[in-house]
């Protein structure tokens, strides 16, 4: 099945179904990276602070798809900000997965407190000059801080991963996302199981045929997301990937758009550092 893209603001695409590998046991992660490509997946979502970036690279072998096949997403984590840190936190994070260079690098949370994203943010632009990392962009940041970056440095990120689910749907930063050309990327998109039951949610299950995590799975493509469910069971990943034999009609992404009530299940990204 050919997997559906994205059109980045840098002229590259991504694969806008991938899956992610937060809380993937170290020891588990080449497994399940063999699992998800082999089940269809495209795209990979990594990070340094999830201690699995070696697994992640033994995967990726160990499948042995060619490498302009798979997209390769990992993160600079919150104590290697800043203009030295950074690139050192880079080169390590390459070592690590055994990549001369990773699809996209993100800055992992905004720490405004720290006041040091904006010195990440030039230097990523720096390693992606090198061709040490070929996009760039940014996780859990806010409009403000958005606007600082794109303001000072005129690069606008390609991606924005934020928390988004049914529960907590951030309709403004979507749209300032839309405004300027930034991929949403939705993090922990089936918002740990809370809408299951509601009834717009169990209502579009019914008709279909699918299981609520694929209605929702589906509600986050069809608002032009990309999404990256995570699971380590082959039939989870592969229930996660079978998303486009159906389509949500317009009354049931309206009625899916009410359940949002602004509710968290991970940090506030202007608090945390």
């Amino acid at each position: 099945m050919t997997q559906p893209r994205l059109t980045l603001n840098d002229g590259r695409s991504i694969p806008q179904l991938g899956f992610g590998l937060w809380q993937v046991p170290a020891d588990q992660t080449a497994r399940v990276v063999q699992d998800g490509l082999a089940a269809g997946y495209r795209l990979v979502d990594g990070a340094a602070i999830y201690g699995n970036e070696a697994g992640l690279g033994d995967g990726l072998r160990q499948a042995a798809l060619p490498r302009d096949q798979v997209f390769v997403t990992t993160k600079v984590w919150n104590d290697r900000q800043g203009t030295g840190e950074t690139r050192s936190a880079v080169e390590e994070s390459l070592a690590r997965i055994g990549l001369d260079a990773v699809d996209l690098m993100l800055i992992h949370w905004p720490c405004p407190a720290q006041d040091r994203y904006l010195d990440t943010w030039k230097t990523l632009i720096d390693l992606r000059a090198e061709g040490r990392v070929n996009s760039i962009g940014v996780s859990n940041f806010g409009v403000a801080e958005l606007e600082r970056i794109i303001g000072e440095t005129g690069v606008v990120p390609v991606v924005n991963q934020i928390e988004l689910h049914p529960r907590l749907q951030q309709s403004a930063l979507r749209a300032f996302h839309a405004a300027h050309g930034i991929v949403t990327q939705s993090w922990t998109p089936l918002g740990q199981g809370k809408s299951f039951t509601a009834a717009p949610v169990a209502d579009a299950a019914a008709r279909t045929g699918k299981s609520p995590a694929q209605v929702i799975l589906r509600w986050h493509l069809q608002l032009g997301c990309s999404v990256i469910p995570r699971s380590t069971r082959a039939a989870g990943l592969a229930e996660n990937l079978n998303l486009f034999d159906f389509t949500l009609t317009d009354a049931e992404m309206a009625a899916i758009a009410t359940l949002d009530a602004g509710e968290r299940t991970g940090p506030d990204p202007a608090v945390f550092s």
